[in-house]
Order: C-alpha cells, then sequence, then structure tokens
C-alpha cells in the first residue's frame, strides 16, 4: 500500500503554488477594474507568476515572452520596483513568519546564523571584491534560521564584509517578536570576535559559537573545545537553508544592481520556503 506524499509537488515555474497565492494576494494590490477604451490594467496574479518565473530561471526580465503571462516585461519589471519601495516584499515576508508560527511553532531555543557569497558580474549596490572568488564583484546573504532550519530574518551585504559586522543588523531584522526563554545562538568560527560576543550575550543569547584559533595560540585537542562535547554541532539547519534558496538560479548569482531589488527577491525565496514548512513540516 503507498500512502500519499506529504512532500510539495514539483515547483511550476510559471505559476505561483496556489497555497502561498492565498497567503499573500491581500497584501497585492488589487486587480483594478477596466473603465472605458484602452488597453486594459494588468492582472496582478499574472505579474506575480512573472516575477516568481524570473526568480526561478534567473532570466532576465525582457527575456520574459508577452505570451507567457498576457503581460509584457517592462511592465512586470515596473510593478516589482514598485511593490519592493512600498515594502510588499518585506510583508510578505513577515505574514508568512506569522502564519508559520501559528501552524507549526517557531523554535526560538537554538537559532544559527551563517553567511553565503555569490557573483555579483553587473556590481551595483552593496558589492565589493569577493575574497573567494579572485577579488571579483559580490554580494553575500546573511541568514538566520531557527532551529528547524525556517529563514527568520535575512540581510544583503558587499562580498568583502566581514560576517561579524552584521550580526547586530540581522537580530534587528527578525521579523517576529522574541520571546523572553532561553535562547542559543549558533555561529562558525567567523563570528568568534569579542564585540559578537557581547552583542550576543546583551541580546539575551547563550552564545556557540565556534572557537577561532588565534595567531600563537596552541592547538587544543580534538574534543577539547568549551562546549563542543555538550552542545553538538546544529549550524547544518542554516546550510540546508541556503541549499533550498540556491535552488532560485536569480539567488545564486546576482544580476539585480540595486540591492533592494535583490533582497526583495530573497524575501520572496523565504516566505516560499515558511509557507512549505507551515504546511508539509
Amino acid at each position: 500500500m503507498r500512502y500519499p506524499s506529504t512532500k510539495p509537488a514539483n515547483v511550476d515555474y510559471f505559476r505561483v503554488p496556489r497555497p502561498l497565492w492565498r497567503k499573500i494576494k491581500r497584501l497585492l494590490p488589487k486587480h483594478p477594474v477596466r473603465r472605458g477604451p484602452g488597453r486594459p490594467p494588468a492582472n496582478t496574479r499574472a505579474i506575480i507568476n512573472g516575477i516568481w518565473y524570473v526568480l526561478w530561471t534567473g532570466c532576465q526580465w525582457k527575456a520574459v515572452h508577452r505570451s507567457w503571462f498576457g503581460v509584457c516585461s517592462s511592465v512586470i519589471h515596473d510593478r516589482f520596483q514598485v511593490w519592493q519601495q512600498q515594502g510588499r516584499f518585506a510583508k510578505i515576508l513577515e505574514v508568512l513568519l506569522r502564519f508559520y508560527n501559528r501552524t507549526r511553532g517557531i523554535q526560538w531555543t537554538w537559532q544559527s546564523i551563517d553567511s553565503r557569497s555569490g557573483a555579483a558580474p553587473l556590481g551595483g549596490q552593496a558589492t565589493g571584491k569577493n575574497p573567494t572568488d579572485r577579488a571579483r564583484s559580490g554580494s553575500k546573504i546573511h541568514l538566520l534560521v531557527d532551529q528547524r532550519g525556517a529563514p527568520i530574518a535575512v540581510q544583503v551585504t558587499g562580498a568583502n564584509a566581514a560576517d561579524k559586522t552584521m550580526v547586530r543588523e540581522v537580530v534587528v531584522a527578525i521579523a517576529a517578536k522574541r520571546p523572553t526563554q532561553q535562547q542559543h545562538f549558533c555561529a562558525d568560527r567567523g563570528y568568534d570576535y569579542t564585540d559578537v560576543h557581547t552583542f550576543v550575550l546583551d541580546a539575551g543569547y547563550t552564545p556557540h559559537i565556534k572557537h577561532r584559533r588565534r595567531r600563537g595560540e596552541p592547538a587544543a585537542p580534538a574534543g577539547d573545545v568549551p562546549g563542543e562535547a555538550s552542545f553538538p554541532a546544529r549550524r547544518w539547519v542554516v546550510e540546508r537553508t541556503f541549499n533550498w534558496l540556491l535552488k532560485r538560479r536569480s539567488l545564486r548569482t546576482r544580476w539585480c544592481k540595486k540591492a533592494s531589488n535583490w533582497l526583495a527577491l530573497l524575501q520572496l525565496a523565504c516566505a516560499h520556503i515558511l509557507c512549505d514548512m507551515a504546511i508539509y513540516g
């Protein structure tokens, strides 16, 4: 006997999934009523489907053909920028995080932070020389997730920005109110700095940051780093979430010159992940 699958179906690049659309349609402008002669107004669902296609395929905006969605590419790109400036994508992420919290409950006890650098061939805002890619232009995604790997905050900087400089901004950007219960903060050795430890403690976290060996410091025996034995690694969930995000080709390589536009695509992608996790677990 075969049991029905609880996993989401394969993603349709041409259409926003129905569960996600039901949650975000009230956050987007209503379809205007046509009055008088002239070209009919663009359909909101068609526009978000065009944005969805660009998010997954990573194609240029002008490569979106009018016959696919019934809307020309210039209109899709224009509405995308207007909605981004109005903060609609940030609101979408906030609403989906609340939906995930009501359905599954945000696992605040263990939170993990990490970053991922990617190429930005066109340059633009929040880009810098990527030290891991021969100093080519790049951008960096900073992501904070809960114990299950659900994204609760995301930010964008240049690839040359140190991870430790974005801890405060990422924590402040959490789109939900943090409870007063005990919370653990997991990070790799790139965050092992005094100012990071100070902020994490002041923010009410218990830090679990991988020790970074200083110059001239003798190597510690295996398993002798404080906290490594009693608190095993819990950072793998943020790496898995990055893999989920990077299935979308527009996030793998940044083609947006405006950092705010790329952040809007990231927020839409995180909202989709939260929607799937809330429904399918």
